[in-house]
């Protein structure tokens, strides 16, 4: 691949994106009332991709020995604990994932 095509390939992505982000705002625009099919998508795909992320992060933990489910089930409970007491995602999800590596590196 040349340096051109690279550069083009890059800028029709990032324009693809953009106006992947920008639709929903000009579809939904001005005096037009959401659909009830959108909203009710907004309330419950949140929840859902959230259980779905927790089901692939966890559908390789072995049972068979402690050292191989302790710290994934521990961090799943920090994040879990984190986010009823603070509700913020992004602290949910870093405190979750240092207690994840601290765990595999320093204790197992």
């Amino acid at each position: 691949m040349n340096d051109r095509y690279t550069v083009f390939a890059i800028a029709v992505i990032a324009l693809v994106t953009a106006a992947l982000r920008f639709l929903p705002f000009v579809i939904f625009s001005g005096a037009k009332k959401t659909p009830r099919i959108v909203e009710k998508l907004g309330r419950f795909l949140p929840a859902a991709v959230m259980g779905m992320l927790v089901v692939y992060c966890l559908k390789d933990v072995s049972f068979a020995h402690t050292a191989d489910y302790l710290p994934a089930l521990a961090s799943a409970l920090i994040v879990a604990l984190l986010h009823v007491w603070k509700r913020n995602t992004l602290i949910s999800i870093l405190g979750g994932t240092l207690c994840y590596m601290m765990a595999v590196q320093f204790l197992f």
